[in-house]
């Protein structure tokens, strides 16, 4: 339930404060009164009003100064404020606006006048105040954002540390990966996903036991099962996550193949999701070129006719073509 508009009254005159809340006790407005400009201030401060009818003639510090003061202090500085005055002069007026006011309301009042004032200050008041709380909120939102990212990079770096082979591998294909898909025509929301996703393409493995996942010499068929496991061990570790929801194509899909016979799933064709397509055939050259306990590096153009040697096989033709013009580029 949103709380009434606060008015804020100040007026040395009781007789303008019972007009003011006579002309007022028919609408929906929580009303304040203050008899002088340094009550009116602490009040102000106090209970944070939506508007603020300001008198400009009172003993000691007047209207205007008043409204300075008001001006300068951060919790009030955007409070929409009226002056009420007799004067209806042009200097009184600049020196009004010179002071911060937002308003003017003559007196003798016209009820109309002063409901329409009143109503047009609060309605754009309690707008700001919705703008301000959904900035902050994005803001916050973002701030969450950036720790999970950190927390993903930091299941990244924990594998990396696991496994010394393939230090850098995950950054390295990552970032191959997003210049790829910003080829496609990949709009940057979906260019984050792929980000974590790629980040988070072997979390999986921190399931698999240290004697096969840093085993130096090929793996058994069993082994192999249980390796092509990692994937569903991402799956079902990041699936209840909602935020990494949109990036679970790759950890999940990237060891599917374009003729079926990948694992974990055998997906075929446009079956496999296209940010797991893409990652594949980055993640297959990354593996060719770098170092392995079982293997020395190839040397590039040998990993390039491997790749073009999976096309319609492991990759799709298509994506081929695109990473061969990539790396030639």
């Amino acid at each position: 339930m949103i709380d009434q508009p606060k008015i804020l009254i100040v007026d040395d005159e009781s007789i303008a404060r019972i007009t003011i809340e006579a002309l007022l006790s028919g609408e929906k407005y929580n009303l304040h009164f203050a008899q002088n400009a340094i009550e009116g201030i602490a009040l102000a401060s106090q209970i944070l009003p939506d508007v603020i009818l300001l008198d400009v003639m009172m003993p000691g510090m007047n209207g205007f100064e008043a409204c300075k003061q008001i001006r300068a202090m951060p919790g009030l500085a955007e409070v929409p404020i009226v002056l009420v005055t007799a004067l209806d002069d042009r200097e009184s007026r600049l020196a009004g606006l010179r002071a911060g006011a937002d308003d003017f309301i003559t007196k003798p009042f016209d009820i109309h006048e002063l409901l329409i004032r009143i109503q047009n200050m609060t309605r754009l008041n309690r707008y700001r105040l919705l703008i301000e709380q959904r900035q902050e909120m994005d803001h916050l939102h973002n701030d969450l954002l950036v720790a999970y990212d950190k927390t993903i990079e930091g299941w990244s770096r924990a594998l990396d540390l696991r496994d010394k082979e393939t230090e850098g591998h995950t950054q390295r294909v990552t970032e191959m990966t997003i210049q790829l898909a910003r080829m496609t025509g990949l709009d940057e929301e979906a260019l984050k996903h792929v980000w974590r996703g790629g980040v988070l393409h072997d979390v999986g493995k921190l399931g698999i036991p240290d004697s096969i996942l840093l085993k130096p010499d090929k793996l058994t068929e069993e082994e192999w099962k249980i390796m092509r496991m990692h994937p569903v061990y991402a799956y079902e570790w990041l699936s209840h996550i909602e935020y990494l929801q949109p990036a679970l194509d790759i950890p999940y899909c990237h060891h599917e193949k374009w003729d079926g016979t990948g694992y974990p799933r055998g997906l075929k064709g446009e079956e496999i999701p296209f940010v797991a397509r893409l990652f594949a055939i980055v993640d297959v050259w990354d593996a060719l070129i770098s170092d392995r306990p079982y293997r020395k590096a190839m040397i590039h153009a040998d990993a390039m006719n491997y790749i073009t040697s999976q096309s319609g096989k492991h990759f799709e033709p298509k994506i081929v073509e695109m990473f061969v013009k990539q790396i030639n580029a």
